[in-house]
């Protein structure tokens, strides 16, 4: 899918350099489509990292995305230039007039907090119920599904003892889900991860179904069964390399951490790591926008309700 993307993000030349085609604004405006509006709200610190990656993911589809990047008038990331964030960024309070056919959330470093005390945990609130009214389907990643099943549902976290950390196995529980149509038997999903949600919490909520789970991982995706909320615990959008350098990081920080599960070849750090997850990311989120944005989504953008 062409993506329209600003001219000058980082990311566009990175993705155009794999090949991958994205859109300029000036482009995009020669061309009679209404595109599909997503915007994401991107709470991780390595922000260039994570809009790229998910820049790459929405860019495999046949439509045309038009991206929004937001963040939280509450924090403050100190590992991005102000610069970046006033050129590509939009405070919430400047988009919640709006209306979007899709909305990311991303992960945060934030898991071994109560939610409470992440200090925009207020203003986050308010945009997960914002986007109950005026985003067609909200895709919530990793420490954000924790967090959306939290506020929507009222469903705790819980703390791993030691850091779920790898590429771990995963099983479809239902086949016949859009979400995961084309989906293998079995297909991998990386995690890094302090905490989790229990399955039995989710099962218990008649308004949830769980889609996919593994036995190392647990809790992989669930969703609403109107397809509004769609929580998805790994990081399938992640690159090649992102456990590898969390793992170097770490290691030369002089933490503890285990050598992530089915990563590297051979378990070896010294090998480069066998991708095996690349794929099902393409698929899982291409089905996000086809079966839960694009076929849902009013063509009037302001009639989502």
């Amino acid at each position: 899918m062409p993506i329209k993307i600003p001219e000058h993000l980082p990311a566009n030349s990175i993705l155009k350099g794999e090949n991958i085609f994205c859109m300029t604004e000036r482009r995009a405006l020669t061309q009679d489509i209404r595109p599909l509006k997503i915007a994401i709200l991107n709470i991780m610190p390595t922000k260039i990292v994570t809009e790229t990656q998910l820049a790459r993911v929405l860019g495999n589809t046949p439509l045309q995305v038009e991206i929004d990047f937001v963040h939280t008038s509450s924090h403050r990331s100190k590992n991005i230039s102000e610069d970046h964030i006033n050129e590509f960024y939009k405070d919430f309070s400047a988009i919640k007039g709006n209306k979007y056919d899709g909305m990311i959330i991303t992960g945060a470093p934030v898991e071994l907090l109560e939610f409470d005390d992440v200090d925009y945990w207020d203003e986050l609130k308010e945009i997960m119920e914002w986007s109950k009214t005026n985003v067609t389907s909200t895709l919530h990643i990793c420490w954000a599904a924790m967090a959306g099943l939290y506020y929507h549902y009222g469903i705790k976290k819980h703390s791993y003892d030691k850091k779920l950390f790898g590429v771990f196995p995963h099983k479809v529980k239902s086949k016949r889900t859009m979400l995961v149509r084309g989906f293998d038997d079995v297909f991998y999903v990386p995690h890094s991860r302090h905490s989790y949600v229990k399955l039995e919490d989710v099962e218990n909520e008649p308004e949830l179904k769980i889609i996919s789970t593994s036995k190392e991982a647990g809790l992989y995706i669930a969703a609403s069964k109107d397809k509004k909320q769609i929580f998805v615990t790994g990081h399938s959008e992640y690159d090649p390399d992102t456990l590898s350098k969390e793992y170097f990081r770490d290691i030369d920080a002089g933490k503890p951490i285990d050598i992530p599960v089915n990563y590297f070849k051979d378990d070896n750090p010294e090998k480069s790591p066998v991708v095996t997850w690349r794929s099902h990311a393409n698929l899982l989120f291409s089905n996000w926008l086809n079966y839960y944005v694009y076929q849902t989504t009013p063509y009037d953008i302001n009639e989502i309700k």
